[in-house]
């Protein structure tokens, strides 16, 4: 079963074009200073939109968009309407061509999206050398926040080692942890190996055994060998470090052969939810959000996306949106679309309504956004409706809790911005 699809067409390239690009710059400077303050604020959005990350994609640029002509209805930024330069980033190399080309030739005042943490990286090299701000939507990776972070890069995406110490309370709490023999299935790919290394880390310190870890490649979609090796090695619990279509992939498979050994995952997001559908749907994951979340503002959120596009928000479509909304929000605040400021402003403790019970904050020393999250799991009622096959936990961390227990300390993740 997949999730009503929208009668509205997909956004193009570009929403409200006007003017043409001026003469090139040297990227060295400031992107503030090679746009001055003629038309329109230009801001470039870069996210897969084919291969294994795609359907996360489309929800990402459904939010950015929403999230655009919202601002714009309302004035824009400043007096200036924004104008949505969006692109398929493919790969590493292509996302590091087109942020290039986004800054030196579009002019664009500001980088958001991704979803792929070795394209994130790429992005956010060429965002620290030309000073242009990125707002990163769907980067997982703890290197992007530690050895590899810059100060013009912020995170509106969980680090690995939140979603794994949210999924992580869970599990102790039904004590499948301590002296449990542990499989794991990973992504081959950065963000795979940094999740399996947070992973690791975390059943090491709470006495859980990893019997194995096998990488699967992205572009996988049938799993039977691993399936049946569950089947031999018998452990008890099948953790997945998947992304993607592979998770929607593997959870279908993996209820499809029957295999009665509990399951579990380190990130899960909505479009792999769907994907699977009420038959294929199992074992407890964590997640950044999803539209039961019990707050105003996300019901809202809800009815408004709703509205606009005929199918409920995904997660990430709340990422991409709230990157805009901070940024115009940060622009109006400080009355400038100057980089210093705006970075200033966002460190500076202030707190967004982020569509959940509690507001959230950057970390000013990694540009962490630290919120609630959430685990999720099959709806025991049969009855439910067909889009509420899986139910949302409380948040965690808990109401008396601090919204950075879940997030690495600055000892276990070191950032050091140049």
């Amino acid at each position: 079963m997949s999730e009503p699809k929208s009668s509205a067409p997909m956004p193009g390239r570009r929403l409200l074009l006007q003017g043409s690009a001026a003469m090139a710059a040297g990227l060295a400077m400031p992107a503030v200073l090679r746009a001055q303050d003629a038309g329109p604020l230009r801001i470039g959005h870069l996210t897969p939109r084919t291969g294994f990350l795609g359907p996360m994609g489309e929800y990402a640029v459904l939010g950015v968009t929403m999230a655009v002509e919202e601002v714009n209805a309302a004035g824009g930024v400043l007096g200036r309407k924004i104008e949505l330069l969006t692109e398929d980033s493919v790969n590493p190399q292509t996302a590091s061509t087109k942020a290039q080309r986004m800054v030196e030739r579009d002019k664009v005042h500001a980088l958001v999206g991704e979803i792929s943490s070795a394209s994130g990286l790429a992005i956010a090299q060429v965002a620290n050398r030309t000073k242009t701000l990125f707002m990163q939507t769907g980067c997982n990776s703890d290197e992007l926040r530690g050895k590899s972070c810059n100060r013009y890069m912020f995170h509106l995406e969980a680090c690995n080692t939140m979603y794994v110490r949210t999924i992580g309370q869970a599990l102790l709490r039904d004590g499948m942890v301590k002296g449990k023999k542990w499989m794991a299935f990973t992504a081959d790919y950065a963000f795979g190996h940094d999740l399996f290394k947070q992973t690791r880390k975390f059943m090491d310190e709470h006495g859980g055994v990893f019997v194995s870890n096998d990488m699967l490649p992205t572009d996988a979609t049938e799993f039977s060998a691993s399936l049946l090796k569950i089947r031999q090695q018998k452990p008890d619990l099948v953790i997945s470090n998947l992304a993607g279509n592979q998770t929607t992939n593997f959870t279908k498979q993996y209820h499809e052969f029957d295999i009665d050994v509990p399951f579990a995952g380190a990130d899960m997001n909505m479009t792999s939810i769907w994907g699977a559908g009420k038959a294929g749907f199992s074992g407890v994951w964590p997640i950044i959000w999803t539209h039961q979340v019990d707050a105003p503002s996300a019901k809202d959120f809800v009815a408004r996306f709703q509205k606009r596009w005929n199918r409920l928000p995904g997660n990430q479509a709340v990422n991409d949106y709230l990157a805009i909304k901070i940024l115009a929000e940060a622009m109006t605040k400080t009355k400038s679309i100057e980089p210093d400021k705006i970075i200033s402003y966002l460190e500076s403790d202030v707190k967004f309504d982020l569509l959940r019970a509690r507001p959230g904050y950057f970390r000013p020393w990694d540009h962490q956004l630290v919120y609630e999250m959430y685990t999720v799991m099959p709806n025991p009622d049969k009855n439910a409706g067909k889009f509420d096959f899986m139910t949302t936990s409380a948040p965690v961390p808990g109401p008396s809790e601090s919204l950075e227990v879940l997030a690495p300390t600055q000892e276990e993740n070191m950032c050091k911005f140049a």
